[in-house]
């Protein structure tokens, strides 16, 4: 189970640090994702941590986000800075049994998920 905290409203250009908790297994041994959906679009790919700590991130956060895991926490966090209004959106925090190199950015690769943090940026 996917527990995610720390959403809520900021002003664009703050910053919010969003967790993800894990029951069970440990976190450390799965590929874990954060993805974003703003209202009225699809989900999409935010960054990912892989098992060995390796990272990736969209293009568009690049810079501004930052992934990371706490193995005695089971947690991973996504540390969000200079947010825009855009940004506006439910952050989804996922974990993926399996690896498939080419879809390691795609919802359909991640087989469990959290059910969600609300961040809404101000402008």
């Amino acid at each position: 189970q996917l527990v995610e905290s720390g959403g809520g409203l900021v002003q664009a250009g703050g910053s919010l640090r969003l967790s993800c908790a894990a029951s069970g297994r440990s976190l450390s041994v799965y590929h874990t994702a954060w993805f974003l959906q703003a209202p009225g679009k699809e989900r999409d790919f935010v960054a990912r941590i892989t098992p060995s700590g390796n990272t990736e991130y969209a293009d568009s956060v690049k810079g501004r986000y930052t992934i990371s895991r706490d193995n005695a926490k089971n947690t991973v966090f996504l540390q969000v800075n200079a947010l825009k209004p855009e940004e506006t959106a439910i952050y989804y925090c996922a974990a993926a049994s399996g690896y498939q190199p080419y879809s390691r950015t795609s919802r359909g690769m991640y087989n469990y998920w959290g059910q969600g943090t609300q961040v809404t940026v101000s402008s």
